[in-house]
């Protein structure tokens, strides 16, 4: 979480456009540049942070986890279902033998 001193609670401010972007945490460009590495740690930690120009939205601070999902799938991508689907395994026996465990001579 940012350093709770007043200077930097003044300095952030909610975002009113968007639900998803009102929960994040609001940086203004100036001080986002001054604290570059704690915005990027709470990316990490705490999930996406706004930065904003003169009030308004400019960029979002992803984690890469967090990038990599909203990136378009390979061609050729199936779902894992979809994939195990494609591979005939509907004739095989999916049944085990009862093990009752052996006899063991102590």
């Amino acid at each position: 979480m940012p350093i709770s001193t007043q200077a930097a609670k003044s300095t952030r401010r909610a975002a009113k456009s968007d639900h998803a972007v009102s929960t994040m945490e609001t940086w203004k460009l100036e001080d986002a540049k001054a604290r570059l590495s704690e915005v990027v740690r709470l990316a990490a930690t705490n999930g996406p942070q706004l930065v904003t120009v003169r009030g308004k939205e400019a960029a979002v601070i992803l984690a890469p986890e967090q990038y990599k999902q909203l990136l378009p799938k390979p061609k050729g991508h199936l779902p894992l279902v979809q994939f195990l689907q494609g591979l005939g395994l509907d004739n095989v026996v999916l049944e085990r033998e009862i093990d009752t465990g052996r006899e063991l001579a102590l």
